[in-house]
Formats: structure tokens, sequence, C-alpha cells
């Protein structure tokens, strides 16, 4: 193992989850991420997953994911992004 990997490890029990729909909330010291999954036709929401990290994290996630995506588009095809303000984000900002 290099110095720059990790040794992960998955608890057996933990399940995967399906999300389409994401709140994103932040303050000076912390960026917390709510995972949704809208039900089709019904205006209702359902939580799946809350993920809090630090505003540095949350930066070198960026960074990660347009990488990653860039990746994919080599790999498989161009996404298009929306031409209108993305429906299943929503940004809060200043909570306590």
């Amino acid at each position: 193992m290099t110095s720059n990997e990790i040794q992960v490890t998955i608890p057996p029990n933990l399940e995967p989850v399906y999300s389409n729909m994401i709140q994103i909330a932040y303050k000076e010291d912390e960026f917390t991420f709510m995972f949704l999954h809208q039900i089709p036709g019904i205006n209702q929401a359902r939580g799946k997953a809350v993920v809090s990290i630090s505003p540095t994290h949350a930066k070198n996630l960026l960074e990660v994911l347009q990488r990653t995506v860039g990746e994919y588009e080599q790999k498989f095809r161009p996404l298009e992004a929306s031409k209108e303000k993305a429906q299943n984000v929503t940004s809060m900002t200043g909570y306590s």
C-alpha cells in the first residue's frame, strides 16, 4: 500500500441508497448534504441520508466530481446540463 492509499472497510450491513433529489445547506464551518428520494407524482420526498463535511472537503468533492464526470463523458457520452435551474437541488444558507 502506498502512502496515498488507505484501507476502506465497508460494514456488510451497509445498504446502498438511491437519491433523485438533494438539499445542500451550509454555514461557516460545514456543508450538509441531505439526500432525498422524491416520489413521482406526489409532492413528497423521503430523507435517505444526511452527510456533513468541512468546506475544504466540499471544495475537494467539487473538483473530484468534475474530474469524474469528465471521465464518464469520455468513456460513455457527453451529458447535457439542464438549461433551467437545477430542479432537484435546493440550497439553504445560514441554517442552525
